[in-house]
């Protein structure tokens, strides 16, 4: 009797689980926000990308709704086809404004966007540089590309260095690839030692800013803004379903890269148009990011009073890094990180629990908002205090 071409599914998962590295999804009701309701249960939410509080915002719902009623529902094709509307072009013409670049153009997610510039800018006579960190999209964006990839160590920039030396005048085209805020550290890239190696070594630099749009720099233009590098020649990339507050994703840059990418990017070529409320509501969010700047202020406030609380009231728990609205506390297995996130649920706290192969350590990841009151990041030290007694 043969064995099921499908039975190594079974074994497999029973892997999974006996290595505390199983998941599964948990679902949250009503608006998002710093309460959340997670299987009725009413929690404190530390674990949403929701940085500014805009996706729970009656403008951004207002804007996609006026955009279902005009446009309907659906994009019905890719952009080249039937999918273009004049709203996806206003919403370029923004994120350009905003992230003071020629152009931008606008996918249909973040990792979409990093799939297909990536892939439209090298290929197989060519040679990527990536950091080991980077986030799964700008990875995969790499293998999809087929060009030769060199991994440097995290934020190493001596060897990112010495990679160039060694390998550099091999390849016909050369392209490094980061994050500027890194998903699960929360840390910063170097980004102008970055584009002084860029121009050394004539290579081009992509950044993804996903985590920085709306959060970094005086306007929320991100990392570029923050350290203050006026208008250099590189890739940004980004997603508009983090402190957007919507969906999507973008490249921003040069003209002539964008109108290439429109050309030659797969993931933008073939893929059904973002949807017009997503649109509308990504455009609304971002005239707010450049208006009202108390969001941001208010969202960095709180990211420096937890970080006071961490420090008074256990001041041995050292976080991963403290550059983002992103604190990691580091756990030694995967199993210590679930049992914290549990009995932090208990207290009515939802920090989610990070273990292998997402990333190399077990932590607690915090992703802090402008909504939270203090009372919240408070609530949150209190609850690692009694779990983490010993510690602290």
């Amino acid at each position: 009797m043969s064995h099921s071409p499908y039975s190594w599914l079974s074994h497999s998962l029973d892997t999974i689980h006996r290595a505390h590295w199983y998941r599964s999804v948990q679902t949250l009701e009503g608006l998002p926000g710093a309460i959340a309701s997670l299987r009725g249960q009413k929690v404190i939410n530390f674990a949403s990308n929701n940085y500014l509080g805009l996706a729970g915002d009656r403008r951004l719902i207002a804007a996609a709704r006026e955009a279902l009623e005009q446009y309907g529902t659906g994009s019905t094709g890719s952009r080249l086809t039937s999918g273009h509307r004049d709203l996806h072009r206003d919403l370029e013409r923004s994120i350009a404004q905003l992230k003071q670049t020629e152009d931008a153009l606008v996918f249909s997610s973040g990792y979409l966007a990093n799939l297909g510039a990536i892939a439209a800018l090298v290929g197989p006579r060519d040679l990527i540089l990536s950091d080991e960190y980077n986030h799964s999209s700008l990875k995969n964006g790499a293998i999809l590309s087929k060009a030769t990839v060199v991994t440097y160590g995290h934020k190493n920039v001596k060897e990112l260095t010495e990679k160039l030396q060694e390998y550099r005048k091999e390849y016909r085209r050369s392209l490094i690839l980061t994050d500027s805020i890194f998903s699960m550290d929360g840390d910063r890239a170097p980004l102008p030692q970055y584009l002084e190696i860029a121009q050394t070594y004539n290579s081009m630099l992509l950044i993804d800013e996903a985590h920085a749009t709306g959060v970094l720099g005086s306007t929320g233009a991100g990392l570029v803004e923050h350290f203050q590098l006026g208008k250099p020649e590189l890739i940004q990339v980004g997603t508009l379903s983090k402190a957007v507050g919507s969906l999507g994703g973008y490249v921003a840059g040069s003209s002539i890269l964008i109108d290439y990418l429109r050309n030659r990017a797969p993931s933008w070529i073939y893929t059904t148009g973002l949807s017009p409320a997503d649109t509308a509501a990504a455009q609304r969010a971002i005239e707010i990011i450049q208006t009202e700047p108390q969001h941001r202020e208010q969202l960095w406030q709180n990211i420096a009073y937890f970080q006071d609380l961490l420090t008074r009231h256990c001041p041995q728990i050292a976080p991963i890094a403290s550059e983002s609205p992103i604190i990691c506390l580091p756990l030694e297995t995967p199993k210590q990180a679930l049992e914290l996130s549990q009995f932090l649920k208990t207290q009515g706290i939802f920090a989610p629990a990070i273990r292998p192969p997402t990333v190399p350590t077990s932590r607690i990841r915090i992703s802090l908002m402008a909504t939270h009151q203090r009372e919240h990041l408070e609530s949150l030290v209190d609850g690692l205090k009694q779990k983490l007694l010993y510690v602290c």
